[in-house]
Formats: structure tokens, C-alpha cells, sequence
């Protein structure tokens, strides 16, 4: 260590001995922040769900494959376009 950072380390041991580990609280403030995090998620996954409900997905089929009802549709002397 150099000692630049070997002073700054004194300097803070020093400031940390000296700290009340039974006085340090979050108080009200970290109380109304929690609170405030807590309304966003919820607010956001009411959204979110809300969302989802409205998605209407269906699978593709896959490129490979000729999808069986749209084949039967098709008489056997034509060809079928896309």
C-alpha cells in the first residue's frame, strides 16, 4: 500500500470507531424511499400484468413445415401460392 492510501484508512477506521452502531437508523426518510419503491414495483407489475393480458400470440409454424389444413384447402390440379 502506498502511503497516501495507508493515511486515508487511518483517517476512516478513526471515523468508524467513533460511530454508534445503536444510533445509526434509516429514520423516516429511508422509510418514505422504501415505501416509494415499494408503489413503483407494484404500480409496474400491475401494468405489466395488464399488458400481458392483452397480448394475443400465436405460434408461427415453422419454416420447414406445410401446415396441413392450409394444404387441404387446395385442390390437387392447382398450385398454391403465398
Amino acid at each position: 500500500m502506498s502511503a497516501t492510501s495507508t493515511l486515508a484508512m487511518t483517517h476512516l477506521v478513526t471515523l468508524a470507531d467513533e460511530l454508534d452502531k445503536n444510533k445509526v437508523t434509516p429514520g423516516v426518510l429511508g422509510f418514505i424511499v422504501f415505501a416509494v419503491i415499494g408503489a413503483a414495483v407494484w404500480l409496474l407489475m400491475k401494468s405489466m400484468n395488464k399488458h400481458m393480458k392483452r397480448v394475443d400470440f400465436e405460434e408461427a409454424p415453422e419454416p420447414g413445415k406445410a401446415p396441413a389444413a392450409a394444404s387441404a384447402e387446395c385442390p390437387k390440379g392447382e398450385e398454391r401460392t403465398a
